[in-house]
């Protein structure tokens, strides 16, 4: 029995298979966590998720923001695109996109110590306050008004959080850092426009990651996410980053949580954009 998490596939179905060949995954008595971005650019993405979906009683996923656009797409409120269009036009589409909108955006297992949400946890957010917003914007993406609600989440991202805003506007933030998130300045202001990797020329003036901003809030678990390829594969006392690239030509990269140290097993992936 073993627990593996696994960064963004974003539909690069076969390195995904190969990767879960390499570390023997077995759904019977195995556990696979995926740290969001299912789907959309590789051109398996129809193929990941009816897979996924195969082996739901050994998966916990949560969304990122790929997967968010793909169910904004189901909706009409976002284009699709190739690598998308096979999921539509699927005759299991609508049970594949029912299922997808069920899943949540944090993931805690206090027995491993560990937390997982695509993007992050906001340094605003201890762990209490994440797994209540996260439930809220759950409760919004299941409801009966969906499409409404979704439309209001693709507007300008909300980079400050104010709990005095309004509904919507709080949601917004609350969407944008578990799927968007990466650098934060001192006062915890986001900045969803850049998008590479940590420098000491962003963090002279004060760009920080977001998991390395100061004052951020004290979270007790280990918190893995992806979302990030230009930070790549990362790992401290605090955080574990697992999207190592490899829909531009990197890795896919798997970590095993349920052991002292954390086991980290890789493949070359030859999927481009």
């Amino acid at each position: 029995m073993a627990v593996w998490a696994i960064g963004d596939i974003q539909g690069c179905y076969q390195s995904l298979r190969q990767l879960l060949d390499k570390i023997k995954f077995n759904p019977k008595v195995d556990t696979l966590w995926v740290a969001g971005d299912l789907v959309n650019r590789g051109d398996g993405s129809l193929e990941t998720l009816e897979y996924l979906y195969s082996i739901r009683d050994s998966v916990r996923i949560v969304l990122g923001n790929h997967d968010i656009t793909l169910i904004a797409v189901y909706y009409g409120i976002k284009k699709s695109n190739p690598t998308l269009d096979p999921i539509l036009q699927s005759p299991k589409a609508e049970v594949l996109l029912s299922w997808l909108r069920q899943q949540p955006f944090l993931h805690v297992d206090y027995q491993l110590g560990y937390a997982m949400a695509h993007a992050g946890i906001s340094p605003e957010f201890d762990l209490g306050m994440a797994l209540r917003y996260a439930k809220r914007i759950e409760t919004r993406l299941q409801g009966d008004d969906v499409e409404a609600w979704l439309r209001k989440m693709f507007e300008k991202g909300i980079e400050s959080f104010d709990p005095k805003a309004s509904e919507l506007e709080i949601d917004r933030y609350i969407v944008g850092t578990f799927t968007r998130m990466r650098f934060c300045n001192e006062n915890h202001r986001l900045d969803f426009k850049q998008k590479g990797r940590p420098t000491d020329a962003l963090r002279s003036k004060g760009l920080l990651p977001w998991f390395e901003c100061k004052k951020r809030e004290s979270i007790d678990v280990k918190i893995i996410f992806g979302h990030w390829s230009t930070l790549g594969f990362y790992h401290d006392d605090e955080v574990l980053s697992l999207d190592t690239g490899c829909l531009w030509g990197g890795e896919l990269t798997a970590g095993r949580i349920d052991s002292k140290e954390v086991e980290i097993v890789s493949i070359p992936c030859k999927a481009q954009a």
